[in-house]
């Protein structure tokens, strides 16, 4: 029978040791056991412990000590510990500094299930976000494109058949889903990638500087132009040019454009001297040009220059795939960055990943990460490190307190249902739970949650025990 994984047991008690073991032998988990921290330390590389379970009251390598060289040793590895009731100070600072749990002797059965549950649960997270940022170290030949979605392996499969030729390229999709990436892998894949890859956003630019930065323009051929100056076609040459946002090009230049697709030449603004260049043109829209076609405003002419291949980009509401492999590569750059220990997702956190519909796409997404590495004090990402606005009720306030259920979540969970129960008043949850305002408005800035204003006796209330603690 498969196990449900491996739990070390550290207890300088034999009788708890075997008890232990029997107990979770019997809930279908693989044990070994130690007498002692540098025991258990030697056990570590030939066991491999998922979760390790150890008292903190041992002699010679206490608990705490054993878990800071262990977890030296053995980053994926969770631990809980076990401590008596008149200890549980010691727990609280174990807690601290990176233990899953705690449970309190004389063990409750119930409670070291949930507890040891959990942890083999976390242990699994860790070890899949591992394996994940293991995946993407070789995830394709286009190494800059993270992805695990089909819809995604069959766009970079068909980059991979353009990408050698010198067609131009329309990249369509909504803002954010990584156009330009796709246009850095065309060129990684073509004869070209030695050469320039050369960009401008067009909608950046006015109409007269944007010619300026596509052609060049000579010497006083307006205010401010003091010298000659090379444009974008002719850096690109012999490479590639990435035009973001071509439907923003207004229909004078357009014209400019067609000839330079068409005859590989163009003049620089201000100059009659014809230059020739050798580009490939790839160019990007979040736009509907056929739309556009239609409406006046972009040449058809110029879009069957441009599309000679069409690439869509789905958003990536419609690549769910993708969304785990782009946390996990923007968690380890801006925990890299911050100088974060920040290792993975809780379940709670990846479910809300999963379901919420991404309007910025993948833009979005990594700015939702960022802030959470930011404002992350633990190992890995909770609900409560996302933004309120995409986590759904029922997420926000957690499940109902199981046992094994840390003091934290406990109290998360009595202060929300507390307020919901007292329709949403601070000073009446605050009269009912025994503590102040102020508190239970730190609690709910802490877990994301909207502050109702105090207006009259709400407000009242707050002022006269806003010292409270």
């Amino acid at each position: 029978m498969a196990t449900k994984g491996r739990i070390l047991i550290v207890d300088d008690e034999a009788n708890a040791r075997s008890a232990l073991s029997e107990i979770l032998h019997e809930e279908g988990y693989t044990t070994e056991t130690a007498a002692d921290g540098f025991k258990a330390l030697g056990k570590l590389d030939d066991f491999a412990p998922d979760v390790v379970l150890t008292d903190l009251k041992m002699p010679g390598l206490d608990g705490l000590s054993f878990m800071e060289k262990a977890r030296a040793a053995s980053p994926q590895t969770v631990f809980v510990v076990m401590t008596a009731f008149g200890t549980i100070s010691s727990a609280v600072s174990a807690m601290k500094n990176g233990a899953e749990n705690y449970l309190t002797k004389p063990l409750d059965y119930e409670a070291l299930r949930a507890v040891v549950d959990r942890a083999m649960e976390k242990a699994r997270l860790l070890q899949e976000t591992r394996r994940l940022r293991d995946r993407l170290r070789d995830r394709n030949a286009f190494r800059h494109v993270i992805t695990g979605d089909p819809k995604m392996a069959a766009i970079l499969e068909l980059v991979s058949q353009v990408g050698p030729s010198k067609a131009s390229v329309l990249i369509t999709g909504e803002s954010g889903t990584g156009k330009e990436l796709i246009a850095e892998a065309l060129c990684a894949a073509s004869p070209r990638a030695g050469k320039p890859f050369v960009r401008l956003h067009c909608a950046a630019l006015a109409e007269s500087l944007l010619e300026s930065e596509l052609f060049g323009h000579e010497k006083g051929a307006f205010t401010g132009a003091i010298s000659r100056r090379e444009g974008r076609f002719k850096q690109a040459d012999g490479g590639t040019l990435f035009l973001d946002e071509i439907g923003e090009i207004p229909l004078s230049t357009q014209v400019k454009m067609l000839r330079v697709l068409q005859d590989r030449t163009f003049e620089r603004v201000g100059g009659n001297e014809t230059q020739k260049t050798d580009v490939r043109v790839i160019a990007a829209t979040h736009r509907d040009l056929k739309a556009e076609i239609k409406a006046g405003t972009f040449r058809e002419d110029l879009y069957y220059r441009l599309n000679v291949v069409t690439i869509e980009l789905p958003p990536l509401r419609e690549r769910k795939g993708d969304v785990l492999p782009l946390a996990t590569f923007f968690l380890g750059r801006y925990a890299n960055e911050n100088g974060k220990h920040v290792e993975g997702f809780s379940e709670q956190a990846r479910t809300v990943l999963m379901s919420y519909d991404w309007p910025g796409n993948v833009r979005e997404l990594e700015n939702v990460i960022e802030r959470a590495v930011v404002l992350s004090d633990a190992r890995e990402i909770a609900v409560r490190n996302l933004p309120a606005s995409m986590v759904p009720e029922r997420e926000r306030q957690g499940p109902p307190p199981v046992p094994g259920s840390t003091i934290a979540e406990l109290e998360k969970y009595a202060i929300l249902k507390t307020l919901e129960e007292c329709g949403g008043s601070t000073s009446k949850a605050a009269m009912v739970l025994g503590i102040s305002t102020r508190k239970i408005q730190y609690k709910l800035h802490e877990y994301g949650e909207p502050i109702p204003d105090g207006t009259g006796t709400e407000r009242a209330a707050l002022e006269e025990r806003d010292d409270g603690t």
